[in-house]
């Protein structure tokens, strides 16, 4: 019994070792992804990005600014001037927090009275937004301590009618309640088409190649194009399946508004669905067998997921990783996923993310096309 037990270990490590392919993904890739991982993994938020809108223009005014942007969780993005323009800032998605001060502010702080400072939060992504204002109301608590003990000491025992205070009022858009399950379940449909369609088109190809019969698509008059038409086009509609299901469910499950157009939603979803595919497609093409395919799908899965923005702000990770995301699809189809179910904009928001995804979804697709041409060969 050991001794085929033996046999049988080392025909196993012969079968996974003998490809110096399948060694790279077993040990090489592994530790480069640690190293990746260890870096981008952070639930710390910081480096929130934040408007400053200050209408009163006072000491009092700029000092909690200031406070704000020395704190290390804030950084400036704008100071803006017009309700239009803090609008914007949000709906775009380029800041997180705007910081509000009105007329008078610093006026009702001199008289020691209380003075209310707004912060308008970008509630589309709760988990942000619900340590933003938690690190606003420590910021303004300490500010309150402070005004207060140099109004007592400037009284030197004086009887005092009150004392000044910064009170912030606070009000999220598009997430009123800042319910995680908002953020999180848009994106899920992301993850769970990238999942499904690269798996079943990382399979596509290298299938006919274990069951030997790529050498008779080699010999039929089919063009290398059809043939990957007809690997695909199977795979997009069980993708566009897939979202409708995941976003009915969203709605009327979860209660997770689809503020939106649809038509734009299943337009993202097109272009996202040619890069995942054309993923997929490459892996099929390089794989020799059904398990390498499987084996490096999954190692292209979890650093797309994790380096998307979907648990772990991108603005926590290092600038060379920041950098890296770009490369990424499911990156720019959260935005658009997100944008449209909460914040319902449209294409003249999004547009980047769709150019992104178009320009990503080419190339990888092209790459793919290319690169069974010459597997052919």
């Amino acid at each position: 019994m050991l001794e085929r037990l033996k046999a049988m270990l080392i025909k196993e490590f012969i079968q996974v070792l003998r490809d110096p392919r399948m060694r790279f993904v077993v040990f090489v890739i592994p530790a480069v992804q640690t190293v990746i991982f260890g870096y981008a993994v952070n639930t710390d938020v910081r480096h929130v990005a934040t408007a400053i809108y200050d209408l009163d223009n006072s000491s009092y005014s700029r000092e909690l600014a200031g406070r704000f942007l020395k704190s290390g969780y804030f950084d400036l993005e704008e100071r803006v001037s017009t309700d239009a323009r803090a609008r914007e800032l949000v709906d775009r998605g380029k800041v997180k927090l705007v910081l509000r001060m009105n007329h008078g502010f610093g006026e009702r702080l001199s008289q020691g009275r209380p003075a209310e400072a707004q912060l308008i939060l970008d509630g589309s992504d709760s988990n942000t937004a619900g340590i933003a204002l938690s690190y606003a109301a420590k910021i303004a608590a300490s500010y309150t301590a402070e005004l207060q003990a140099d109004a007592l000491a400037r009284a030197a025992g004086a009887p005092q009618t009150g004392l000044p205070s910064v009170e912030l009022a606070s009000r999220a858009w598009y997430n009123e309640n800042l319910e995680s399950r908002n953020f999180y379940v848009p994106a899920v449909i992301t993850n769970i088409v990238f999942i499904i369609t690269m798996l079943l088109s990382s399979m596509a190809v290298v299938r006919e190649k274990e069951i030997g019969t790529i050498e008779q698509v080699i010999v039929t008059p089919i063009g290398k194009g059809e043939f990957i038409l007809g690997k695909t086009i199977p795979f997009v509609l069980i993708g566009f399946i897939d979202v409708g299901l995941i976003a009915l469910v969203a709605s009327f499950w979860f209660d997770v508004p689809l503020r939106g157009s649809i038509p734009l939603l299943f337009g993202a979803t097109a272009l996202f669905l040619m890069s995942s595919l054309g993923i997929g497609l490459l892996i099929s093409t390089i794989s020799r067998t059904q398990q390498q395919a499987m084996m490096s799908a999954f190692f292209v899965i979890f650093p797309a997921m994790l380096l998307s923005g979907f648990a772990f702000p991108i603005e926590n990770m290092p600038t060379v990783v920041q950098w890296m995301t770009y490369l990424n699809p499911i990156r720019f189809f959260l935005v658009i996923i997100r944008a449209i179910f909460l914040k319902g904009v449209g294409m003249e928001i999004l547009w980047p993310q769709f150019l992104a995804l178009f320009v990503l979804g080419g190339v990888i697709l092209s790459g793919a096309i290319l690169r069974f041409k010459k597997t052919l060969a």
